[in-house]
């Protein structure tokens, strides 16, 4: 198997935006779990939120694809300078040779939700705003995320429970080894909704205070939302990139020192 280079990474989650945000809660020990304060109803439990997302609509030509899940998506994208990074591959490469692979087990769900809520009756229709195939389709994160980079190549999602951010890596390994494409933004993106908290609770799997997983004393799990992406590429097709070390390739000199001080 060839190996891929990562040449560019970028995330979104409750510790922040952009990796550095994350790393830097690393250093500090500091948790992204608050008291659940998304449902309206009582639910005991910690929730890692990630901020701001109420405040970054997806406007203009993509519109139709607003939803929490793409908006999560599009935070990512213009964090770490991601879209400028797969700009450049789109230009060194052609924008029919970059795929797009990314997971997700929720994707826009929430949205018909509260569209099942806002009804005014049992048997009233749901509201306009409610956009199955740009919201709820599990294709709507590969596909929102393939035309706001502009990319032509091949793409699709991946929806496997929490192993589907892990598997298009797989996939885009495939496709670029059969020569389908030459680079391939991977990632995956997954928002807080009513069916995971209530779901989660409703099996008795949530901890009424912050997860400790690895603790002998654990009460179970907390729900958060996140997305994050890398921008995957042929080694040979980027002479000299690996000639650093692999955590120096990820996130920078301060990515290195943290794992170098362990």
């Amino acid at each position: 198997m060839q190996p891929l280079a990562v040449s560019h990474l970028t995330c979104v989650n409750a510790l922040g935006s952009g990796c550095a945000a994350s790393f830097a809660a690393f250093r500090r020990s500091r948790t992204g779990l608050v008291p659940n304060d998304f449902t309206a109803d009582p639910l005991p439990a910690w929730i890692g939120r990630v901020p701001g997302v109420e405040q970054q609509p997806i406007r203009g030509a993509l519109a139709r694809f607003d939803c929490r899940n793409n908006r999560l998506a599009q935070m990512a994208l213009l964090s770490d300078e991601f879209a400028a990074a797969v700009a450049s591959a789109r230009r060194r490469y052609g924008a029919h040779r970059v795929g797009v692979f990314v997971g997700t087990s929720t994707a826009g769900i929430l949205e018909t939700e509260l569209g099942y809520r806002a009804r005014p009756s049992p048997d009233a229709p749901l509201p306009q705003t409610v956009r199955i195939q740009y919201q709820q389709n599990i294709f709507s994160p590969a596909d929102f995320t393939r035309a706001y980079l502009g990319l032509e190549g091949p793409f699709a999602a991946v929806s496997t429970a929490c192993s589907s951010s892990a598997k298009v890596f797989a996939h885009a390994s495939r496709y670029i080894a059969l020569g389908l494409c030459d680079a391939a933004v991977v990632g995956g993106v997954d928002s807080l909704c009513y069916t995971t908290l209530y779901g989660f609770h409703s099996l008795q799997l949530l901890s009424p205070e912050p997860c400790r997983p690895c603790d002998v004393a654990r009460s179970g799990i907390s729900i958060g939302e996140a997305a994050s992406f890398a921008l995957l590429e042929r080694t040979d097709a980027r002479d000299g990139l690996l000639d650093r070390a692999p955590t120096d390739l990820l996130m920078g000199e301060d990515f290195a020192d943290f794992f170098r001080e362990r």
